[in-house]
């Protein structure tokens, strides 16, 4: 797990992603066709009483309190 990456889920170990868009009218002049997305991370309190950051879908799911 890691635990000291920021912007990392620290149990799926979900991060950043690099999207293609299509350019309709942004400007010829000004192309912009790839953007990174980041996951939706929150903090939440492992039962060790560890603080981490945990994507949404694991805080959902209740993974973290499976975690030691």
């Amino acid at each position: 797990m890691h635990y000291n990456m920021a912007k990392v889920c620290a149990i799926c170990e979900k991060g950043s992603m690099v999207m293609g868009t299509r350019v309709l009218l942004r400007g010829k002049y000004n192309p912009t066709k790839r953007s990174r997305k980041y996951p939706n991370l929150q903090w939440a309190a492992l039962p060790s009483g560890k603080r981490v950051k945990l994507c949404t879908r694991c805080l959902r799911t209740g993974k973290y309190l499976k975690q030691k």
